[in-house]
C-alpha cells in the first residue's frame, strides 16, 4: 500500500475549450495606417470533475483598439483535464493555480497567434506569465488589502 501513496501530477486532455474571434470593423479596419494598442487579459479556473481529476481553464483574451476602434478581439480557453492524487491539501491549489496554467499556457499562446493571424493581423506573441505571482496577488487581495477611503 505504500506504494500507492506517491504523489500524482498527470496530463489527462488538452483542449481548446473556447475559441472566438471578432474583426467587427472590417474592412476598413485593414486601411488603417496606425499600430493598434494591444490589451491582454488572463484569467485561470479549476474545478473538481472526479476524485483526483481536476479540470483547468486557462482563457486569454486580446483586444487591439485604434482610439475607441476595434481592430480585433480575440478569446481562447485553453482548458486541461489534470489527474492530481496523493497531494496534501495545502499543495492542491497551487498545483491548479499554478502547474496547471504553466502546462496550458503554450498552448494557449500558440492559438491566440494562430487565430490572429487568420483574421488577418500580424501574429501576436504572448510573454511569458509569472503565474506565481498572479496567485500570491489574488491571495493577498483575497486577505482583504486594507479599505481606502471613497473619495
Amino acid at each position: 500500500m505504500e506504494q500507492n501513496e506517491q504523489p500524482v501530477f498527470g496530463i489527462e486532455k488538452l483542449y481548446v475549450k473556447d475559441l472566438s474571434v471578432e474583426v467587427p470593423n472590417a474592412p476598413e479596419v485593414f486601411l488603417e495606417q496606425d499600430a493598434p494598442q494591444v490589451g491582454i487579459q488572463l484569467n485561470t479556473s479549476g474545478r473538481g470533475v472526479g476524485e483526483g481529476v481536476f479540470e483547468v481553464a486557462l482563457t486569454v483574451t486580446v483586444t487591439a483598439k485604434i482610439g475607441e476602434k476595434t481592430v480585433f478581439l480575440v478569446e481562447v480557453g485553453q482548458a486541461g483535464i489534470f489527474r492530481i492524487m496523493n497531494v496534501p491539501e495545502d499543495q492542491l491549489e497551487p498545483l491548479v493555480a499554478i502547474a496547471c496554467p504553466n502546462v496550458l499556457f503554450p498552448y494557449a499562446r500558440e492559438a491566440v497567434s494562430d487565430a490572429v493571424v487568420r483574421a488577418g493581423f500580424q501574429p501576436i506573441v504572448l510573454q511569458p506569465v509569472n503565474f506565481e505571482a498572479m496567485y500570491m496577488q489574488r491571495l493577498q487581495e483575497q486577505q482583504g488589502a486594507p479599505d481606502t477611503p471613497l473619495q
